[in-house]
């Protein structure tokens, strides 16, 4: 194993003197060739051109003497620090940091970023960052080739927002460019870059060099990735009619959207599909978990009643207006979906494009059994559950108000 390993970070700036030292003492030097070709590397060192990091670490597991990694920004931040210290290779490294990309790229754009989501994006789960930036008004995002901005912004489709686009930062190539999301297909973007995504209802973000002065809110938050002033701190999930300003349809009731909800569990890269919307509780609900949602309904004021809640609760929502299945084609593939409307054939529709989970209920028993059917033969593990809700008035002990309907779960198989 080597004697020690120094891991730097480099963000384009001049090294600092624990770098040189650590770096002057190396007998193995691995990074990738704009590191290897720094004049601080000693000439006699062993040089590794950086590509798996996995590789590498076995390399200097097995090296005797002194080994030294070099990488971009902070290692120690979606970098090559996690992978050196897995138990598999066995290494105990020291760790000399250096300014992340994403604080770069936040620092040219003059604003703060305590409130962003970040995403590292790869090709294989590229739609997962995409998801991210539908449901969130500030969102950084690490790319890699093959998922870089002009993919970014062709899978977000109609959800427009503005990026900035910060190229090879800490070179003498460095450059930033400020454009919205349906120009960056029609540009070539050099490798690496930080991808800072803004926009939606309710984005109040600071000024942007390009953007024009916009006014930020005022005072700080406590927790990082989050801003606890907006949306509105609503406290409990599956709220009642009231808190929607607004008369809840027969499959929006209290306790059958807490317990569709329980089975969805929407959550962060998510992409939920409401289907049959109505007055929009259940989307906006599913999009308070951080999960990007597409809200659909057919009846123009459903759609309507969908996007003023969803302002009020300060979430992101896309809201589609149309008959499903066909207006189904079109979208982006789901994770879990919530069939409010519709029966067997849009759950059927739904089965066809493999969510993880499907919820639907039904006021029949042969509703249900056709609602099942449509989910066992789409291959759909199904469960049936009955639920009936009693309102009580607490004053006199008395049933104000009572609700029944079968509620019905797929969960995809393996098959």
């Amino acid at each position: 194993m080597a004697d020690r390993v120094t891991v730097i970070g480099w963000d384009g700036s001049p090294l600092t003197d624990a770098a040189r030292s650590a770096l002057a003492a190396a007998t193995l030097v691995a990074g990738a060739a704009h590191h290897l070709g720094l004049p601080e590397v000693p000439p006699a060192a062993e040089r590794i051109r950086l590509g798996s990091v996995d590789l590498a670490a076995r390399r200097i597991a097995g090296h005797r003497g002194s080994a030294v990694v070099l990488a971009d920004g902070d290692p120690g931040f979606f970098g090559v620090v996690r992978t050196l210290r897995a138990p598999q290779h066995g290494l105990e490294v020291e760790v000399v940091p250096a300014v992340s990309s994403v604080a770069a790229a936040f620092a040219r754009a003059g604003m703060p970023w305590d409130d962003a989501q970040i995403v590292v994006a790869h090709s294989r789960d590229l739609r997962r960052a995409v998801n991210v930036c539908r449901a969130h008004t500030k969102v950084a995002v690490l790319t890699s080739p093959g998922a870089g901005p002009a993919e970014l912004a062709l899978l977000l489709g109609d959800v427009h927002r503005t990026f900035v686009i910060c190229e090879e930062l800490g070179t003498e190539r460095e450059q930033v460019t400020v454009l919205t999301s349906d120009k960056a297909p029609d540009h070539h973007w050099r490798d690496p870059n930080v991808v800072i995504v803004i926009g939606g209802a309710g984005a109040t973000p600071a000024t942007v060099p390009g953007w024009g002065a916009t006014r930020p809110r005022a005072g700080g938050g406590w927790i990082a990735g989050r801003d606890p002033g907006y949306p509105p701190a609503v406290r409990g999930w599956a709220l009642p009619a009231d808190a929607y300003g607004s008369d809840l349809g027969e499959g929006e009731a209290t306790e059958l959207r807490a317990a569709q909800l329980a089975r969805l569990g929407p959550r962060v890269g998510d992409l939920v599909w409401d289907i049959g919307s109505g007055s929009g509780a259940a989307a906006v609900e599913a999009a308070r978990f951080g999960a990007a949602v597409i809200a659909v309904d057919r009846d123009a004021d459903a759609c309507a009643r969908t996007t003023a809640v969803a302002r009020r609760y300060g979430v992101q929502l896309q809201v589609v207006h149309g008959a499903a299945p066909q207006v189904l084609e079109d979208l982006p593939e789901p994770d879990v979906v919530r069939v409010g409307g519709g029966g067997a054939p849009v759950v059927a529709a739904c089965a066809a494009r493999r969510p993880e989970r499907i919820v639907a209920h039904a006021a029949t028993r042969d509703e249900a059994e056709a609602v099942g059917r449509a989910l066992a033969e789409g291959g759909y593990a199904v469960e049936c559950t009955l639920l009936q809700a009693v309102e009580l008035d607490p004053a006199a002990w008395a049933e104000r108000e009572r609700s029944v309907a079968f509620l019905l779960s797929g969960r995809r198989t393996h098959l």
